[in-house]
């Protein structure tokens, strides 16, 4: 058996070698992501692991199947850049890596929302100017606020676990409710009922057509005036003009946002300055005290990252050996 796994990092190396060396199977470690340009090197090879951004596109599906390589797994959980209809036509079985660390997220999403309510930005860039007084710049508690979480998976749980730990109040939003948190009566009926009593509003769901720009001027229109938005999910489901618009009328007191949903080709780069940065929108966000902007980093772990490596591999040789992973994906 051989594998071969695209968009390899130097600090998912150490994982991939371990893991090889563990289960006596060859690994092809390839740097570059997986497009029309690097897709020939599978060739030859019986299964693919994989993580990026940018699509999988039809034509890079067709050519893996035509290698013969009907095994992809992803390192990572969203499947929404990937080709649906060429998987299915290509009878390609995908799996994914859905809790390759829920803390990772979850400790960060809570982590800039407790920098908002400190405004620890703001103090920062006063004290690089050498002004240590405390005023105007006073702080919010989070035992006095509720918490609106939506989608309640295995992210949304830790985040829950974290602010009840603080104090806070929650409440939740889920089509498919979790027993557990039934019991505790945390679920509000509809979004709507959520924006309208939450402080804070941390999402958590997957990305799909139906939620793309959940959080739009709509949306903001019926929260309280100066929530708190946490996104550590998926960049569309904000409506980066729509919050750029609730920060400046003050209907959001500020926002932490892990992910953007122009990130794709930004995120992951250095342009060597602030001003080379080829979004306004973004540089707009980041050049607020009451905005925290973060380059998709919630799951980037030793942890995480181990388990992303060693769990999409095990599956991979799954799909090959078996033809089926308890991770495999739908489409």
């Amino acid at each position: 058996m051989k594998i071969i796994a695209y968009g390899i990092r130097d600090d998912e190396m150490p994982y991939l070698k371990q893991w090889s060396k563990d289960k006596g199977i060859e690994v092809k470690a390839v740097a570059a992501l997986l497009d029309e340009s690097t897709v020939d090197q599978a060739k030859g090879y019986d299964g693919a692991v994989v993580y990026q951004q940018k699509p999988y596109t039809a034509s890079v599906l067709d050519k893996l199947a035509s290698f013969g390589i009907k095994s992809l797994s992803l390192r990572n959980v969203g499947v929404d850049n990937v080709d649906a209809d060429a998987i299915k036509r290509n009878d390609i079985k995908v799996t994914n890596v859905p809790a390759y660390s829920p803390s990772a997220i979850a400790e960060l999403a809570v982590t800039q929302l407790m920098r908002l309510l400190r405004q620890t930005n703001t103090f920062d860039r006063k004290i690089a100017h050498g002004d240590l007084r405390w005023a105007p710049t006073i702080a919010k508690e989070l035992d006095q606020m509720t918490v609106g979480v939506i989608a309640t998976g295995r992210i949304g749980r830790k985040v829950i676990n974290i602010c009840r730990g603080f104090g806070a109040k929650i409440i939740g939003y889920d089509v498919y409710h979790n027993p557990e948190l039934e019991k505790d009566g945390i679920y509000v009926d509809t979004l709507d009922e959520l924006y309208a009593k939450a402080d804070v509003i941390t999402v958590h769901s997957p990305a799909t057509k139906e939620n793309e720009h959940m959080l739009n001027d709509a949306a903001f229109g019926k929260m309280k005036d100066g929530v708190f938005i946490i996104n550590a999910a998926r960049g569309v489901l904000v409506d980066t003009d729509a919050l750029i618009r609730a920060l400046d009328s003050g209907k959001v007191a500020g926002a932490a946002l892990d992910v953007y949903e122009d990130e794709v080709g930004i995120f992951n780069t250095d342009f060597g300055s602030f001003d080379a940065i080829p979004d306004e929108r973004l540089k707009n966000l980041i050049k607020r005290e009451n905005v925290l902007v973060t380059p998709h980093v919630a799951f980037y772990t030793e942890t995480a990252v181990k388990n992303m490596v060693q769990y999409a591999l095990n599956s991979n040789v799954n799909l090959i050996e078996k033809g089926s992973d308890d991770s495999q994906v739908k489409f």
